[in-house]
């Protein structure tokens, strides 16, 4: 079957960040009920990566599709003994960005949008993907706001989505058309005259630094929670380096490239958010020192290193060449469990 949008994730059931079978859970039927409010069918891809032996798989525990649904579901499995052959298998027990060269690898959509298992789209988000007006050669981008995770507590995503329009702890990305502003008050006001100041200071700005990318007007705030390109565009940038890393900075590695290969970045409307369910965990903390603990066992990219690298793929226009042919593990069967709509 074909399908004009596939949306990959990946996930394993070990409670990480806490609640997050819930958190999946809330992610899925979002996802079942926007795209049967905005009639568009959809492919989801959910990466099981390195599942617990002591617990059921995804597909045994996450919501299934129904037939009034328009969203079939394909859960890849990637066993432990994949996992286990990478050197840092015991410090990552899922490597994010491999796991999701792994969905990119096996989606059936014209195009495909990465993102993450604690993600609710927002309705103005679902309307422009149901638009079907999404552009090759072209990568898209949308903002994330972080909103508590009592929002799990109600039950209909009507519900979900109001409280999370209410209820928004932090805004992450740019604006469309004053990329070079940290003013989003004043574009929502007053968006032309935003967009001239935007344009006026991008203007100076290459006059004084003449034959240098301005890398700061790319949106790489929370990247990783929505990329959205085509199938072929995915491919040509090789998807997202594999290396045996933490996933930190690496979501940002594949806009690189993209903006490197001559993609062009497209950013969803400013009411075109996605929401994510904050959870206080991992290197997004808030508390320094905790941020720093979590990572010390975990070899992970400093982003210095990576604003060098992009900035060097920009000027020869080419991609990391870091993944192999078979990057997603193309030539190697894994397991896939699909729950149908029709079933």
């Amino acid at each position: 079957m074909s399908y004009y949008l596939t949306i990959v994730a990946t996930s394993r059931n070990d409670n990480h960040g806490g609640d997050l079978l819930l958190r999946t859970s809330t992610f899925v039927k979002g996802i079942f009920e926007q795209a049967k409010k905005w009639n568009l069918p959809i492919e989801l891809v959910l990466v099981d990566w390195n599942p617990p032996e002591d617990k059921p798989f995804l597909h045994e525990v996450l919501p299934a599709p129904n037939s009034n649904d328009l969203v079939d579901v394909k859960y890849v499995i990637v066993p432990p003994e994949v996992h286990n052959k990478y050197k840092n298998s015991e410090s990552i027990p899922l490597y994010q960005m491999i796991a999701k060269n792994v969905g990119i690898r096996r989606a059936s959509g014209e195009f495909i949008l990465c993102t993450n298992i604690d993600i609710l789209f927002s309705d103005v988000c679902f309307q422009v993907l149901s638009q079907k007006r999404l552009l090759k050669n072209h990568y898209y981008r949308a903002n994330r706001c972080d909103i508590p995770s009592d929002v799990m507590k109600l039950r209909e995503i009507a519900e979900q989505l109001k409280f999370a329009e209410n209820n928004i702890i932090k805004r992450l990305g740019k604006v469309q058309g004053h990329e070079t502003l940290s003013l989003p008050r004043f574009v929502y006001y007053f968006p032309r005259v935003a967009k001239m100041l935007n344009a006026f200071v991008l203007k100076v700005w290459k006059v004084t630094h003449k034959k240098q990318f301005a890398h700061f007007t790319i949106d790489f705030d929370a990247c990783g929670d929505f990329t959205l390109m085509s199938r072929e565009d995915w491919l040509d940038i090789e998807g997202y380096p594999e290396l045996d890393m933490y996933s930190i900075h690496i979501d940002s590695m594949g806009l690189w490239a993209a903006i490197a290969r001559g993609k062009k970045q497209i950013i969803f409307p400013y009411k075109a958010p996605v929401y994510h369910i904050y959870h206080e965990d991992g290197w997004e903390s808030d508390d320094a020192i905790r941020t720093i603990r979590f990572l010390q066992n975990k070899p992970s990219l400093d982003y210095s290193i990576v604003n060098k690298g992009g900035m060097q793929l920009v000027e020869k226009q080419q991609t990391w060449g870091l993944n192999e042919s078979n990057w997603g593990m193309n030539d190697i069967e894994l397991p896939i469990v699909v729950k149908s709509r029709v079933e």
